[in-house]
């Protein structure tokens, strides 16, 4: 189950392909038996097992099953795509395994119920899907730079500046020109710049484009940042095209159109400066951290519910069918309105997601509440959810500013943080059960002074 979240929500996005692809398969029929099984409110696990396998091979070789479980996950998870590949069938031993694990004698713990079942049902869900815009050509002339925009949709927008590149309007124009990558100074023909081919960069000469040096590099990180955020936008990470315009008073500035990550600019001063996207501008905003935060939004509500749920005294499976389900209502919330670009916000999937969090959360807080968990476990369950969300994120939010540059360095640095915080708050939510269990046994043998009063003792 810890392998079909990290693969689906961070791996694939980090090493999309063949690997990442299987494992994910592998993963999920491993998943999926135990919880089908939960439908039947009772041990039901050979017919869950071939249920699972009869579906995935449906799926996976008739385009009809494959149309079917897109408009299915698209209901659960928000708009997927799920394509129908035989090869896939490959994966279907590892329902030996889930058959293996469900049959073994030793019965779940309690904490490893509550824990498990919502993790299994976040790692189920899906990412949705990326619609991205990109800088593709720019133009200069004495008065204005224009760049020119491309929507994945096929229309074109634009921006204008006539101040170097300082300022930006919105611009509605004639289509651009032929997108040039290589420009010299008006003026000045020693100085020229170009885009360097096949790497992110922008170099600049000063004997006529003879020799060429590095200006201006994206690095490897913001690299891999820009195809985590766009991953439908093949050919359209760093520079597009560049522009040259003398400025009045003397000085250059060179203005690059930079795909989907907008626009950059090399001011008068020799200085380089990400100019991203304009708030005058439509284009689409990116949130390069959407899933990280889905993802540790729901596993932050698992946790702290988690929690409450081993000081219940009572009605553990029925509290534990609410968790579930209080966790995917909020993931669906979180999934339709953290999208990857604003503004936009899937009605329907929030409206879902609202209901279930509403009528599931409110099932799980009477089912608290009768099972009269104690305070203290009470208040250290919901601060654990409150520092599980922020170990999540915090390294995420990080690698989006830029530091640590790579998201591998963000990964690691997000696992150890979350598990530093699960093993202390593992260890205070046992404390304090010990504690309460010291304190139940010291009641239970105080014997009451049941003599009489005014008897004194024989002499």
């Amino acid at each position: 189950m810890i392998v079909l979240l990290v693969n689906d929500h961070l791996l694939k996005a980090l090493w999309p392909g063949f690997l990442t692809g299987k494992l994910s398969d592998v993963a999920g029929l491993v998943v999926a038996p135990p919880l089908v099984a939960l439908l039947f409110l009772r041990r039901a696990d050979l017919a869950a097992t071939l249920l699972t396998g009869a579906l995935f091979t449906l799926v996976k070789t008739t385009q009809t099953g494959a149309e079917l479980a897109s408009q299915v996950w698209t209901l659960v998870a928000g708009p997927s795509r799920v394509l129908a590949d035989p090869t896939d069938l490959l994966a279907l031993p590892a329902l030996a395994l889930a058959w293996w694990i469900r049959s073994a004698p030793t019965p779940p713990t309690r904490l490893r119920v509550l824990a498990g079942v919502p993790l299994a049902v976040l790692a189920v869900t899906a990412t949705g899907a990326v619609t991205y815009s990109a800088a593709v050509s720019v133009e200069a002339d004495d008065r204005r730079v224009v760049v020119l925009l491309s929507e994945q949709t096929g229309g074109m927008t634009g921006l204008a500046s006539e101040d170097g590149g300082v300022t930006w309007t919105a611009w509605h124009g004639g289509p651009a020109g032929l997108a040039q990558t290589a420009r010299c100074v008006p003026a000045q023909p020693r100085r020229c710049y170009r885009i360097v081919p096949g790497s992110a960069s922008v170099a600049e000469s000063d004997d006529y484009g003879v020799t060429f040096h590095a200006s201006w590099t994206l690095s490897e990180g913001r690299r891999e940042y820009l195809e985590r955020t766009y991953p439908g936008a093949p050919g359209r990470y760093g520079p597009q095209a560049l522009a040259v315009q003398a400025r009045p008073g003397g000085g250059h500035v060179v203005v690059v159109a930079d795909g989907v990550d907008g626009v950059v600019v090399r001011d008068v001063r020799g200085e380089w400066r990400r100019v991203g996207w304009p708030s005058v501008i439509k284009a689409p905003r990116s949130n390069p951290v959407a899933a990280e935060q889905r993802l540790a939004l729901a596993l932050a509500t698992m946790v702290a519910l988690a929690g409450i749920g081993t000081g219940l005294r009572r009605l553990f499976l029925a509290y534990t069918l609410t968790v579930a389900a209080t966790c995917w209502g909020v993931y669906l919330v979180a999934d339709a309105v953290h999208e990857r670009y604003l503004p936009s916000l899937d009605v329907e999937q929030a409206l879902l997601g609202a209901v279930i969090v509403t009528l599931a959360g409110t099932a799980c807080l009477a089912l608290a509440l009768a099972g009269q968990p104690r305070a203290r476990t009470v208040l250290i369950s919901l601060g654990l959810g409150t520092l599980t969300y922020a170990a999540v994120t915090l390294p995420f939010h990080g690698w989006a500013a830029g530091v640590p540059d790579e998201y591998g360095q963000a990964v690691v640095a997000a696992v150890v943080l979350t598990v530093e915080v699960l093993l202390g708050g593992l260890a205070l939510l046992r404390r304090d059960a010990r504690r309460a269990a010291s304190l139940a046994h010291g009641l239970q043998h105080v014997e009451p002074d049941v003599r009489p009063q005014g008897l004194g003792h024989d002499h």
